[in-house]
């Protein structure tokens, strides 16, 4: 159990709640591993299996503070909370907020997506030094580079997307060359989505997927509309909002995917191709991905805003959190997530 910005994060999942006078109490086996005031509560999410007892929903309903249940896989399963209060006024506040700030946002978001592929494409470079001197990998990180001062020079939110797919094109032009291991079987060519043509490809697109349903998730638990963003246009059943958060955290999936193959944890048979071309992980590798996903979850990383170790994990809840607080005023700038 877990306390950030006033949010209570349940990531024991065997941690039963229940209620002790003006206190919250988290048990694991029976035994009372944390005692919070309520005082100092504005939130709580719960990844565990075994929940929380009637009493303390009944106390939560009464003094407004919402307790939302994920899944320990991060999907959104329900929330309990009493009168709507703030909710609504959050959303009015997130659009009046978007519409006035949706620029200065976007630039921040994508300069940090272009600095954390930077990080990526330097750290695979760390680890191979015989890749450092490639000609097409420098021309690469100078564009990704240029491309941080030209987003803060743009007129409008459809330019800065112009450079951020400029920077994207340049960037898969040589991911093939990230997977350094010459026993893997494919090759990536270019990014395909929509349908991916290639086991690559394919997981990319699985592994975004899981991303962006986390921050739909977290984005839940705060209060925000995940369908409305202030980058990615709004379109009927896509949350928009949860596609402009989650690409500050590509750099996360894509190094992720990239491991599964230098690792080879992923191999030929983990695929399935269509008639139509379309290449799929299918159910074996699937399950070979999200278990994967789930251990890296849990692995710590040291967050670069609150300056302390968190699981890789509440990334998306601290960052809603943080949007959030920005969206109501209490923080001046939305502070994005940066690989340090």
């Amino acid at each position: 159990m877990r306390k950030l910005l006033n949010t209570v994060y349940v990531t024991n999942e065997m941690a039963y709640l229940t209620l002790d006078g003006e206190n919250l109490v988290c048990k694991v086996d029976g035994e009372i591993r944390l005692r919070i005031p309520f005082e100092n509560i504005e939130n709580i999410v719960c990844f565990n299996y075994i929940g929380c007892s009637p009493a303390l929903m009944g106390k939560c309903v009464g003094k407004t503070i919402p307790i939302n249940f994920i899944s320990p896989q991060g999907k959104f399963l329900a929330k309990v909370c009493g009168e709507t209060k703030g909710n609504v006024f959050l959303r009015v506040a997130q659009i009046d907020k978007f519409r006035a700030c949706g620029l200065q946002l976007a630039q921040n978001t994508m300069a940090a997506k272009f600095s954390n592929t930077r990080q990526l494409i330097r750290r695979t470079l760390h680890d191979n030094a015989d890749l450092r001197a490639d000609e097409d990998i420098q021309k690469v990180l100078n564009t990704l580079k240029t491309g941080i001062d030209q987003v803060y020079t743009a007129a409008n939110i459809e330019e800065v997307i112009g450079i951020e797919g400029y920077c994207a094109q340049n960037y898969f032009s040589i991911f093939n060359k990230l997977i350094t291991n010459k026993k893997v079987p494919f090759s990536f060519q270019l990014r395909t989505k929509r349908p991916p043509l290639d086991p690559i490809n394919a997981a990319l697109s699985f592994v975004y997927t899981l991303a962006t349903s986390e921050f739909a998730a977290a984005l839940e638990t705060v209060g925000l509309d995940s369908y409305i963003g202030y980058c990615h246009a709004l379109r009927s059943g896509r949350s928009s909002l949860a596609c402009d958060l989650v690409e500050e955290a590509r750099c996360l999936a894509e190094r992720f995917v990239i491991t599964l193959f230098n690792l080879q944890i992923l191999n030929e048979s983990d695929f399935e191709k269509q008639v139509s071309g379309a290449v799929w992980l299918n159910d074996e590798g699937r399950k070979k991905v999200l278990s994967r996903w789930q251990e890296k979850k849990r692995s710590d990383m040291m967050h670069p805003y609150l300056k302390q170790k968190i699981p890789m994990g509440l990334l998306p809840y601290v960052q809603s959190n943080l949007l959030a607080k920005y969206v109501r005023g209490d923080i001046e700038v939305y502070p994005s997530f940066l690989v340090r």
